[in-house]
């Protein structure tokens, strides 16, 4: 969900969520109060639970690693072919500057700082961004 459509501009998932009976302006009010300290352009996943009584809990998650790598190169869009054509250039820091934010995800509480800085630079990869050199 981007966090500027949440409100009444949420027309398109208010059929998401009003189809499951779900208080739509509960889940506004509720969203806009946990994620306050979050900058609006920022897309950030959330995961909601509909129940049968009509209640829901829901999670937000941290911001998509393309999103972050290419907010760390200045690029609106990675390379359209990655392997051989690069769309910018990152340095080891902010690999591992996106790592810890992502670090912060619960499916990546028993994961090793160097694995999530591996599937960091994975993703790097596959947007065409290459890795600065550090010598």
């Amino acid at each position: 969900i981007s966090l500027g459509l949440v409100g009444s501009e949420m027309c398109i998932r208010d059929r998401a969520l009003g189809s499951h009976g779900l208080n739509i302006m509960a889940f506004c009010k509720d969203f806009n109060a946990r994620t306050a300290d979050i900058k609006q352009s920022v897309p950030i996943p959330v995961r909601i639970t509909a129940f049968t009584d009509k209640s829901y809990e829901w999670d937000y998650s941290t911001p998509p690693t393309s999103y972050l790598l290419l907010q760390a190169i200045g690029q609106a869009s990675g390379s359209s072919k990655p392997n051989h054509v690069k769309s910018g250039h990152i340095s080891l820091k902010h690999i591992y500057e996106i790592a810890k934010v992502k670090g912060q995800r619960k499916e990546f509480n028993s994961i090793p700082a160097k694995n999530i800085c591996l599937s960091v630079l994975g993703s790097a990869k596959s947007l065409g961004i290459q890795l600065l050199d550090a010598s």
